[in-house]
């Protein structure tokens, strides 16, 4: 098996949309060729959400493509799956969620030892203004990369 983390795919906009509180490992419940999809990078997940039911979390809004090699008898792209945790740790994540304002995001997708992972991280919104500072720290640090650049360059 391959050792180490190999990222599938990563949710970009959460990070801008979201302060991330925490995050998690979890594991995550496929049938069919899915996993072969995944692996090769066919699946999408850009409004994606973790809801907690019944002591089971369930992940909505994520798409993954059909594999192309596979037989007729695939499951629905669309449909919920199941995310794989310890008891405890749901418990946590629901005493988390049941306060104002934080929800449950996919943060990325990832092949942990041949498996694959997702890691869901417990998210507030972000309000308008907080979007706007995040904006304005990424320019100034890309304009002091570029003066060290140039300063290095000569």
């Amino acid at each position: 098996m391959s050792e180490g983390k190999k990222i599938i795919a990563e949710n970009k906009k959460a990070r801008f949309n979201y302060f991330i509180e925490d995050s998690i490992e979890c594991g995550i419940e496929l049938q069919g060729a899915e996993v072969k999809s995944i692996k090769a990078g066919n699946l999408s997940f850009p409004d994606s959400f973790a809801e907690i039911l019944n002591g089971e979390v369930w992940i909505r809004g994520l798409h993954i493509s059909e594999y192309a090699f596979s037989s007729a008898f695939s499951p629905d792209p669309d449909r919920p799956k199941r995310l794989l945790l310890h008891r405890d740790e749901i418990k946590r994540l629901m005493r988390k969620t049941d306060e104002k304002g934080y929800t449950l995001i996919p943060l990325d997708f990832y092949l942990k030892n041949g498996r694959v992972k997702v890691n869901l991280g417990v998210c507030k919104g972000k309000k308008q203004f907080d979007k706007r500072n995040t904006i304005r720290d990424r320019d100034v640090e890309r304009e002091t990369q570029r003066e060290f650049r140039r300063e290095l360059n000569g």
